[in-house]
């Protein structure tokens, strides 16, 4: 059996659709699973062993130059490779038009979320098939639904296992016992103080362990480097996704803000600790196969004392 899943951004989304791939995996042996998704996040689904084969689409690059000649020779392109092999069932698991359009590139009966679960409805009239999910649940627990559904076995009981091998980085920390800091967040309004990272990053050296402080702008960069400073940290240099999933997943702990890489730690088996400054994370909080908490709130920014008491439960510290 041939699966094409359908995932395409952004980072924290296609960590929270591995479970289902671990869940297909272990209901269907013999499928084979290949994934579409965003260029940029192409390492993801390749760091999971059942997944044969990715896809890389650069819809975020396309669509800034929809009306030029290349892009619509690149858009052809990828067209004419995906429908070269025939599937047996093209799952959306995301559920707006544009993953719906891209899966229907594809040559399969499409499936995905009916009308009532999906959040653009207009999405559910490109599938052949559809199925009921609830919206109040995790963002992990839709994707594993919808694929049960879908695939006619019995939605597992057990915790979602994501099932992601950490690759071997070109960038690793000069010291082997290490935490990583993620102070990254895409508005001001998710950020934690940085004097509070400094206190963390200076708890986290009396338990022995050098500090990393990852960016990904340049904003993001000069904070990295404020934080670093006082604590002899290591600033890396930009990192792809596929090096950052081999710091991380190599990393003692890690502290981050709700973004993608604290998802991507997480689902690597990292202890990860997420804070949350701006965003409920009862549907997409951190969830990992190993000790995962969530932090805060809208309008709750937890506090320092807080955020040590659960690195020393990370850590295995009695007090």
């Amino acid at each position: 059996m041939r699966i094409l899943v359908v995932k395409t951004s952004s980072m924290g989304d296609v960590v929270h659709a591995t479970p289902a791939i671990s869940d297909i995996a272990a209901a269907r042996p013999d499928a084979r699973i290949d994934w579409v998704v965003e260029a940029p996040f192409a390492a993801i689904p390749a760091l999971h062993p059942a997944v044969a084969k990715v896809w890389p689409i650069a819809w975020r690059k396309w669509r800034k130059r929809l009306f030029m000649r290349d892009t619509w020779q690149a858009m052809g392109e990828f067209r004419r490779e995906l429908r070269a092999q025939p599937y047996d069932l093209v799952l959306d698991l995301q559920g707006l038009v544009k993953s719906a359009l891209w899966a229907a590139q594809a040559r399969g009966p499409r499936a995905g979320y009916d009308r009532h679960s999906i959040w653009e409805p207009l999405a559910s009239r490109l599938y052949d098939r559809v199925a009921s999910v609830p919206k109040d649940v995790h963002a992990i627990d839709r994707c594993r639904r919808l694929a049960a559904a879908h695939l006619g076995y019995e939605l597992p009981t057990t915790p979602p296992r994501f099932g992601l091998v950490a690759p071997t980085s070109d960038w690793m920390p000069a010291k082997a016992n290490y935490a990583v800091l993620i102070p990254c967040a895409s508005r001001p309004e998710k950020l934690w103080p940085e004097p509070d990272w400094v206190a963390l990053g200076r708890r986290l050296a009396q338990a022995g362990l050098h500090t990393v402080v990852f960016w990904g702008s340049v904003e993001e960069q000069s904070r990295a480097q404020r934080i670093a400073e006082p604590l002899h940290a290591d600033v890396p240099p930009f990192l792809s996704v596929h090096d950052a999933s081999g710091v991380l997943g190599h990393a003692r702990i890690v502290v981050g803000l709700d973004t993608g890489f604290s998802h991507l730690a997480a689902a690597l088996g990292v202890a990860t600790l997420g804070i949350f400054c701006d965003h409920e994370p009862s549907r997409a909080g951190i969830t990992g196969d190993g000790f995962a908490r969530s932090l805060g709130g809208i309008g709750q920014v937890p506090a320092l004392s807080d955020v040590l008491a659960q690195v020393r439960m990370a850590l295995g510290e009695s007090h």
